[in-house]
């Protein structure tokens, strides 16, 4: 049995996408969000192999979280505009779930910086595992949002092909109705070109007829 798909948007979900300013703002957020994220990464990495940055390396990854409950938050805007809920709409159920995790991590990473209860060693391992989650997060909206464009360019395709085939299929009818055979043995097409020319000819040599009866009238009136 072939397995329905469900469009990612229906046409009014993607109007309303459309139309509302926030599907801007997140298309801003998230590469704000991944460019932070490796400024971040590189600076974990960099205390982790050298010992040195530790500082640095905290505010990095509070800065990522704090970015992270700015996308989250406005995503929920996002969310509940085009789809009517603010979080586990059917069409992004499963990333939104994941997304919990992400937000668990980074708020966990938080909590134990605030209270030490996390030496720095652990962590950095902690912000490295809330990292791991956001690339796995960010590549299942990625490529949910891809499936939805090439969804979405293959209708437009299906569209062009279906207008295609019904000109095909009213030339094909056209033509089959020119090219049908009458009881004379000519086609439809030859026995309309031959019934116009009968038709101009019987004119023609009509008036011709007429000329030559009235002229014939004028210049011998023996006839009268």
């Amino acid at each position: 049995m072939e397995k329905t798909y469900r469009p990612l948007y229906t046409p009014e979900e993607r109007v309303r996408r459309d139309a509302t300013k926030w599907t801007l703002v997140q298309g801003i957020l998230a590469p704000i969000q991944f460019v932070v994220f490796l400024v971040s990464l590189y600076l974990v990495l960099r205390f982790l192999f050298t010992g040195e940055g530790e500082n640095a390396a905290n505010v990095s990854v509070v800065v990522k979280t704090l970015t992270l409950y700015t996308i989250m938050i406005t995503g929920c805007i996002w969310e509940k505009v085009v789809f009517n809920c603010y979080l586990f709409a059917p069409a992004f159920f499963w990333e939104d779930v994941f997304s919990m995790l992400v937000l668990l991590l980074h708020t966990l990473y938080l909590v134990a910086l605030a209270t030490g209860y996390l030496d720095q060693y652990q962590l950095m391992i902690l912000a490295l595992a809330a990292y791991a989650t956001y690339v796995i997060n960010a590549g299942q909206f990625i490529w949910k949002l891809r499936m939805a464009r090439l969804d979405q360019e293959k209708k437009k395709h299906e569209s062009m092909v279906g207008v295609e085939a019904v000109r095909l299929q009213t030339s094909q009818a056209t033509s089959l109705r020119n090219s049908r055979v009458t009881l004379t043995g000519l086609s439809m097409e030859e026995s309309e070109e031959l019934h116009r020319n009968l038709i101009q000819g019987t004119q023609f040599f009509g008036f011709i007829a007429v000329m030559a009866h009235l002229l014939a009238y004028i210049y011998f009136p023996w006839l009268k």
